[in-house]
């Protein structure tokens, strides 16, 4: 069963519904996991997802906060969610597909802007919930799964628009990096999309701050797909959607897509 995923901070749903409901009429995924709703899930505009085809849902979320949603075209089951380094924030939902493949959707804590954690709460509170991430996998190897989302790192040198500028700046420092590998080797996962576009710089996210976002071109890959290894070899044709970050009114992210056949 081919399916293509994607992936995208949105940065409010309500907000945003317009700009949600373009990506699905103009790109049609099968599968659209989202990141940073903001919104309780009961006020999620479904019904406008649904007329275009997006008849199943699965969310967590909080007012004005956090909030992940995974839409799909195809059945899904909610998989559950997990609270980690229990914060109570809306940061992790999962969803079944028929075929058994789980998809668990991430937004991983952006860290706030010193990178040091006796200083900074919030980039202690990053690094924890990576920890953790890392815990759960040295646990329980995955098997067919993917794993998507904002997970707030651009772990290669070429991720980010200039290395050693950003060697001290939240997104990039090499303990983050390193927490980051140290999830992947744990779970033996393959960053799919660095798998079809091995080389070269690749961008995500775009800060607001940039007068001319596309001009400068400072961006970071914040935005990721995994897979399990034994589907990883299933996924093919991954693409970073740079010209989303340019409509009107958009999020400082750009969805990411990959295809999976399974």
């Amino acid at each position: 069963m081919p399916f293509t995923i994607a992936t995208w901070n949105i940065n409010s749903i309500r907000l945003r519904e317009g700009l949600v409901q373009k990506l699905l009429r103009e790109e049609a995924p099968d599968i659209l996991c989202l990141q940073e709703c903001k919104s309780p899930v009961g006020k999620i505009p479904t019904e406008s997802f649904a007329r275009l085809g997006y008849r199943h849902m699965v969310a967590r979320g909080q007012k004005g906060y956090n909030g992940v949603a995974i839409l799909s075209r195809i059945p899904v089951t909610d998989a559950g969610s997990h609270d980690y380094v229990r914060l109570g924030h809306a940061r992790h939902v999962a969803a079944r597909l028929e075929n058994g493949v789980v998809i668990h959707n991430h937004y991983v804590p952006a860290g706030g802007d010193v990178p040091d954690r006796e200083a900074n709460e919030k980039f202690g509170q990053k690094l924890d919930y990576l920890t953790e991430l890392r815990d759960q996998f040295h646990a329980e190897t995955p098997r067919k799964t993917i794993l998507v989302g904002d997970l707030n790192i651009a772990p290669r040198e070429d991720d980010v628009w200039n290395h050693k500028a950003l060697l001290k700046v939240v997104s990039h420092t090499p303990i983050e990096v390193e927490h980051l590998a140290e999830i992947q080797d744990a779970g033996n996962w393959h960053d799919v999309i660095r798998a079809d576009i091995p080389e070269g710089r690749l961008y995500s996210w775009w800060s607001y701050r940039a007068r001319d976002w596309d001009a400068a071109d400072k961006g970071r890959r914040l935005d990721h797909i995994w897979a399990s290894a034994d589907i990883a070899g299933a996924a093919h044709g991954s693409r970073i959607l740079r010209h989303v970050r340019g409509w009107e009114k958009p999020s400082d992210h750009a969805p990411v897509f990959t295809t999976f056949d399974l």
